[in-house]
């Protein structure tokens, strides 16, 4: 699969987009049983104000968008102050069209983004009652090393999240283009 990612843009196109892959990624969720995102929760607010104050990215393979993924600085919610030396994956989402094996494509570029930045360790999170999403990231080669029984929410609300870390060395490897 060729997978190209780059930074999403502060633009109605890539916003809509990216409206789209969670809409259709929350919808997935609940046909599935799993009580995580919700369709709407996320509007293009939402990734402009991430756009703007850390990285999202963008997907893409044939000129269509299969993916995107937010990387974060700093999680103080989930992971309380940290010293520099990570990157903190989230919403990490594939389109429902996207070829089996998109979602670890985009999570190993976002790897090798965190790791192009000098930073030693991937870390993420993902709720304590979502037994499926762990057992993919560690199937991914993330290990849990702790819960956060009361993350702060956007809405005021707490909730439980594991979370998982992968030790990563600086690879220069081409595999997924990060167009920068």
């Amino acid at each position: 699969m060729n997978v190209s990612c780059r930074p999403a843009r502060d633009c109605a196109a890539d916003l809509a987009t990216l409206v789209g892959l969670y809409d259709d990624a929350a919808r997935w969720m609940i046909e599935h049983g799993i009580d995580q995102w919700k369709p709407g929760e996320r509007d293009e607010d939402h990734f402009r104000r991430w756009i703007q104050e850390g990285e999202v990215w963008l997907g893409e393979a044939e000129g269509a968008a299969v993916g995107a993924w937010e990387l974060w600085w700093e999680d103080v919610p989930a992971w309380g102050e940290q010293p520099p030396v990570a990157g903190y994956v989230h919403r990490l989402m594939t389109g429902r069209g996207a070829p089996a094996g998109t979602g670890r494509a985009l999570l190993d570029a976002a790897e090798r983004r965190i790791a192009s930045m000098g930073r030693s360790w991937a870390r993420l999170d993902c709720l304590t009652t979502n037994p499926r999403l762990r057992a993919y990231y560690e199937a991914a080669g993330y290990s849990v090393v702790g819960e956060q029984p009361a993350k702060q929410g956007a809405g005021g609300g707490t909730y439980g999240v594991t979370l998982l870390e992968k030790r990563l060395e600086r690879r220069l490897d081409k595999r997924l283009p990060l167009a920068t």
